[in-house]
Order: C-alpha cells, then structure tokens, then sequence
C-alpha cells in the first residue's frame, strides 16, 4: 500500500472523544491541542465547553461585587459606629459581647406596625411608655418604648441582661428587643389583668376593679416570692431587683404574678454577699435603709427582701406605702400608720373584711 499516495488524497478520521457532545452543544468544535482535549469556539479555544469563560468571567465579576459590597458595608459602618453617642455604643458592645440572645431583635419599623403606630397605650413607668401590640402569629404583647433623654442606657442593659437570664414562670417573659441608635423599645409577653396595684387599693370608693379575695392574694404573694428566689438564688448570677413594688407585678389572666420591670436591677455573683452600688436605686417607701444610707449596713438581697415585705404589708392593710396630700408624717409612712392602729387594739386583718376562720388563717 502506497501511503503516500492515501496522504496526498486523505481520508476520513473518526474518533471518540470524552465531553464533545457538551462542547457541540455550547456551540463549539471538538478539537485536540498536546493530546490534550480542546473546545474550539468563536472566542478561542476552552477547556470543556463554550460556557467556560462566561462562568469564570461571572465568577470573578460577582466576587469583585462580593468585595466592594463587604468594603462599602465596612465603611458605612464605621461611619454609623463614629456618629453613634457613647450610651449606643456600649449598648451596641454589651449586645455583641452577650453573644446570642434567646430573643429576638425587632427592627422600629416592626415595632411600629405591631402596635399600630403606638395606637394603644397601657400605661407609663419609670423609663417609658407600654403599648399594646400584636406579633404576625397572633400573640399579644406589651412593648415598652424607652426615653430617648432619660438615662444613659443603664436600663435597656439591665432589663435584657436580667430577664434573658431567667425562665421563671413569676417573671415576665422578654420576647424580643429593638435598638436603632436613639430608638430602644422591649417587648415582653401580655398580661391581660395589668398590675396588681390595681386590686389591692381602696383608696377610691368609685373603683369599679373588684378588690382580690385573701386566697388570690396568698397566692401571689408566694408566686412573687418564688420568683424573687429563683433572681436570688436560682440562676449563676445573682440579679437583683431593686424595685419591687405593687406597680412592677404584673397579673396575667389567670392572676399569676409576674416580676417586671427590670430597669434599676444590678447583676452581681453569687458569692457575693454585700455588693457595692455609687448610687441609691428604687422607689421611696420601698427603699431598704440601707440601700439609701450605708451607714446602716451593706446592700444585699435582702434590700429586695425588705421592698417585698413593704408590698405585702400594702397587700394587707390595702392602701400605699406613701400616701400623698397626708400632712401627718404618721399617717404618710405605712409602719407608723400599722404602729398607729396595734397601739388602738385594732385588727388590721378586719380592713380586707375577714369573716372566716380559713380566712383569718391566711391573713
């Protein structure tokens, strides 16, 4: 056979190669460059398939996006971090440092349209507003929306150090929190029967709040005691209150107290027994002496011990601590007024009505 000849007429070549059928249909021709497969298209020469360099071209565009967003962000927010004020900053740090919170972090706008555009007020405390609102899946909540000008922070710190650490059934539940600089709200679970300040006055003789029957009280003066040990005792770090009171229990439907209102607390270790505080902390008539003059002793958790004494005695006699338009300071201070009345051989369990023996038991 003359080969010379065959080569100078040619011949046809067929072969198998692996991946040609995907380069034809990218549009290119199968092809071989050093025994090595090659897909021939319109732009030169690829790997595999016509699409090879449209992938990459893609890939190095959307990592250059990638890239400039992450510095774009880096820069905008070491803007917003330098026109933060100091208190959003350590509010913003104490937020990072916590690491996950078991709540959940509202946006205002989310805030605003749970309640309406803040269309139902509840009542006011000491750092804010609470509004009623309503989440997506129903559930009703009571949302809280701080000062912008009061305080340095302090309070939106405590409240979601304090209550995030707890699950007890006596204390509010915070559901979640929003911080945009100046605009902090809390949002903490319903409590249908509000406060029990509520039901145990009869200061207004056109109270239409029915006043609780003794077995109610007995009830939430221990819920509230449980709910005072767990803070105390039942969680690694210790939280003190430092502001129990009527106003802060709150009822749910069911009349269950609830410790709110975490806004003065200080967190401290367990094994400590006196902590050191620069400032008094609480509301007057509940203040233990010494939380007020160290010259009486060391702040500890009995300071919430001796406030929780004050409402139980409220409880009982049914009127405040303080009672304001009195002129006789007698009269003003409620263990003067209790001193006052076992000096006249009165009973004190008589001003709740007591008929029964079961309830002259509780009382």
């Amino acid at each position: 056979m003359n080969y010379a000849e065959i080569m100078k007429i040619g011949f046809v070549l067929n072969w198998n190669a692996h991946g040609c059928s995907n380069c034809q249909r990218s549009g290119g021709r199968c092809g071989y460059d050093n025994n090595e497969f090659v897909c021939f298209c319109r732009d030169g020469p690829h790997a595999k398939t016509c699409h090879d360099g449209v992938i990459s071209a893609a890939i190095v565009i959307s990592l250059t996006f990638v890239i400039m967003c992450v510095i774009r962000s880096e820069k905008l927010s070491i803007k917003f971090f330098s026109n933060m004020t100091k208190s959003d900053k350590d509010i913003e740090g104490f937020i990072r440092s916590y690491g996950h919170l078991h709540v959940k972090r509202f946006r205002f706008s989310g805030i605003k349209q749970m309640t309406i555009s803040f269309k139902q007020k509840l009542g006011r405390g000491g750092y804010g507003d609470v509004y009623k609102g309503k989440l997506l899946d129903g559930r009703l909540v009571a949302v809280k929306l701080l000062n912008e000008s009061k305080g340095n922070g302090e309070e939106f710190i405590n409240e979601v150090a304090s209550i995030s650490r707890t699950s007890h059934i006596n204390v509010v539940t915070l559901v979640g929190f929003c911080l945009e600089g100046s605009k902090r709200a809390l949002v903490y679970e319903f409590m249908s029967n509000g406060s029990l300040e509520k039901f145990i006055y009869n200061e207004n003789p056109m109270q239409t709040t029915p006043q609780l029957e003794w077995k109610e009280l007995l009830q939430i003066a221990k819920g509230i005691a449980e709910g005072l040990h767990d803070l105390h005792r039942g969680c690694n770090t210790r939280i003190l209150h430092f502001d129990i009171k009527p106003h802060n229990i709150l009822l749910d439907k069911d009349f269950c107290p609830k410790i709110s209102d975490f806004g003065l607390a200080k967190l401290c270790e367990r094994k400590e027994s006196i902590i050191s505080m620069e400032d008094a902390r609480g509301t007057i008539g509940y203040i233990a002496l010494e939380v007020s003059n160290r010259n009486f002793g060391g702040v500890s958790y009995k300071s919430d011990v001796c406030s929780y004494g004050m409402m139980i005695l409220e409880m009982v006699g049914g009127r405040r601590n303080i009672k304001v338009g009195v002129t006789n300071t007698s009269e003003i201070y409620f263990p003067h007024w209790i001193y006052k009345h076992l000096e006249q051989g009165c009973d004190l369990r008589l001003l709740h009505g007591v008929v029964t023996a079961e309830e002259d038991e509780i009382a």
